[in-house]
């Protein structure tokens, strides 16, 4: 019996400590699966991130980042568009509309948003690689539920994600817009956390992910300018 409560008191700890770090929309994934026929860099030149940095990650240390002043932003890809059905194909259309306006929403903060190549332009071009929405009444009873939270739990505890949340994994490639020089690519996966806001909305973990990004890319652009006034998400 001692072992049954004290059993339970480590799984609401735990379950407390998980749902009151994983309120956000988002968060990384422990790790990625990258696909070796990638569509937007050569996997061979990834090296594996570290701390918050994407989980794979290449930053051409020759490219002087303070020349640039203006970036293309390219309509974002499907990478296993063939394989979706009408309905896949129609939520992950809407999921690269909207990476498309965060990404002209950030970046036009710092940078001049141009449609076509110049000098002095950054060419930014994003593909999801995959995504999956979230369950809500699976999320929701692994969120209120004792036996839902504990399977939550351990599930998190095994795979780093949680019940019922979605997910969402992307590949990006900056390059120069004139030359083609691969300036600095990423390819991450982020999952759902248990954000009250957000649990009806079965795509809000993969919309949260892709805001965060598009923040994240704006920062990390600010960062190697030598920005001063870099806002870090």
């Amino acid at each position: 019996m001692k072992k049954l409560t004290l059993l339970g008191l480590i799984v609401s700890i735990t379950a407390l400590a998980l749902l009151l770090g994983g309120c956000a929309g988002s968060y990384q994934a422990r790790s990625v699966d990258m696909k070796p026929d990638t569509i937007l860099v050569n996997p061979d030149i990834m090296q594996k991130g570290t701390g918050d940095q994407a989980l794979y990650r290449y930053v051409n240390p020759a490219v002087n980042f303070k020349q640039y002043t203006k970036i293309m932003i390219e309509p974002v890809l499907i990478y296993k568009q063939a394989e979706l059905d009408q309905d896949q194909l129609i939520n992950y259309q809407k999921l690269a509309n909207n990476a498309f306006v965060f990404l002209n929403q950030e970046l036009s903060t710092q940078l001049t948003v141009v449609t076509v190549p110049g000098p002095d332009t950054l060419r930014l071009q994003l593909a999801i690689v995959d995504a999956d929405s979230s369950k809500p009444v699976r999320n929701l009873l692994s969120s209120v539920m004792p036996i839902g939270i504990g399977l939550s739990v351990v599930k998190y505890a095994v795979t780093g994600k949680q019940s019922g949340v979605g997910e969402i994994t992307v590949e990006m490639r900056v390059t120069d817009a004139i030359s083609g020089q691969l300036v600095a690519a990423a390819y991450d996966r982020r999952v759902g956390g248990k954000a009250a806001e957000g649990i009806w909305d079965t795509w809000y973990n993969a919309d949260s992910a892709l805001q965060y990004w598009a923040k994240k890319t704006d920062w990390a652009i600010c960062d190697f300018k030598g920005g001063t006034n870099c806002v870090k998400p």
